[in-house]
């Protein structure tokens, strides 16, 4: 039976005879549109620029057309497929009085041919079919995404920009490492603050200075080094003022009681609480889905086999708790979770410690979870002492 929050099926009744139902398979440079309208035998298909203000006189044509035909629509649902766009659009049909939703892409089934014929009216009449059958409340058409707020989308731009940054400042480094290397320079040491000015001093093996345009662009390479650095540090401390600032206000407190958690930094904590613990889920099966840490079968007649980790979910949020459950083995040793892990990875075996590491870091992400939403803290959990 579904639940009050289940999106994989629709929970209000349809009466198709007063719902206008429209697709929108969104482009770059131009929407294709699909509809179901009340009254009409055929199905409309127009091709209109990308511009809410046009979608939204389209749907009030097609409601006209309806009441020509004698019917009155008193319900218009629109849908589109999750993507480059996000969720801007869904936001604000929804602030038009239009009912909007957002599919995920993985969930609509497709043809399996070799050669499917794939176009924008061909994929029109797939997400129709598909929203259609979701609004009539049967399962395994699609599922719709939980349409973010447009602060909740914001706060997740912190740590991800962190996060483009750290991997920018790891390519610079190695860059500048590979060229030192390819001129015979090892043991220098380009993180320094005061490396540019050493570069003058440095000896190639022929026992040369370091050529000029190699010294040009190992000085621009350490420029921007020093640039990303600075700008992961202002990340940083704008985190800290805003926790300070305002310690109890939305997902704050559960950043704060995560970070608490001896192993838990404040960007792994902050990385939870924004991609997935803040996130209104269901059961701690839907916490797992969501992070991708499920398993794949791969079961047909006598073959039984398992393909790995679904990968369906959040990347940032299974990566960070792979991480996570390597260094709780380290900080809460004494902890159950640990000791369970320990248990089944006595033979020391390298592959049965990369699959239950995986596990663990399931069972940890549930357990977080609770955490963060009960306030259920177990026993045996080391916790840094309150501030």
């Amino acid at each position: 039976m579904p639940r009050v929050n289940d999106l994989s099926r629709s929970l209000t009744a349809l009466d198709q005879d007063s719902t206008l139902i429209a697709v929108i398979e969104m482009g770059l440079k131009s929407w294709q549109v699909g509809a179901l309208v009340p009254g009409l035998t055929r199905q409309p298909l127009k091709k209109l620029d990308p511009d809410a203000a046009g979608l939204l006189h389209q749907l009030e044509r097609w409601r006209e057309e309806a009441a020509l035909a004698g019917r009155v629509v008193r319900r218009i649902c629109v849908a589109y497929e999750a993507g480059r766009d996000g969720f801007w659009l869904a936001r604000w049909l929804g602030s038009q009085g239009i009912e909007a939703y957002v599919m995920h892409p993985t969930s609509i089934p497709v043809k399996r041919d070799h050669r499917r014929a794939k176009t924008d009216r061909l994929d029109v009449s797939l997400l129709l079919r598909a929203f259609l059958g979701w609004l009539r409340g049967e399962a395994e058409h699609c599922s719709m995404v939980a349409i973010p707020s447009l602060a909740e989308e914001d706060a997740k731009r912190p740590s991800r920009e962190r996060e483009t940054l750290i991997g920018e400042r790891t390519r610079l480094t190695n860059r500048m490492k590979s060229t030192l290397i390819r001129l015979g320079v090892r043991g220098f040491k380009v993180t320094l603050r005061k490396a540019a000015e050493k570069l003058e001093t440095l000896r190639t093996a022929e026992g040369v200075t370091v050529p000029p345009h190699t010294m040009s662009e190992l000085k621009h390479d350490m420029e921007r080094l020093q640039l990303v650095k600075a700008q992961i540090k202002a990340i940083e401390t704008a985190r800290f003022e805003r926790l300070d600032q305002a310690p109890e206000e939305g997902p704050h407190a559960m950043i704060r009681l995560l970070a608490r958690v001896m192993g838990v930094g404040m960007e792994t904590a902050d990385l939870l609480v924004n991609e997935a613990l803040s996130r209104n889920l269901r059961d701690r099966r839907a916490v797992a889905r969501y992070a991708g840490l499920t398993g794949s079968p791969d079961e047909s007649g006598k073959r039984r086999r398992e393909k790995g980790l679904a990968r369906a979910g959040n990347a940032r949020v299974r990566g960070g708790m792979i991480q996570l459950a390597w260094r709780w083995l380290i900080f809460q040793k004494d902890s159950e979770l640990t000791r369970w892990f320990r248990q089944r990875t006595a033979d020391g075996r390298k592959d049965v410690r990369k699959t239950m590491i995986v596990a663990l870091a399931r069972k940890l992400l549930i357990m977080l979870w609770r955490l963060v939403t009960t306030g259920q803290i177990p026993d045996d959990l080391v916790l840094h002492p309150a501030p």
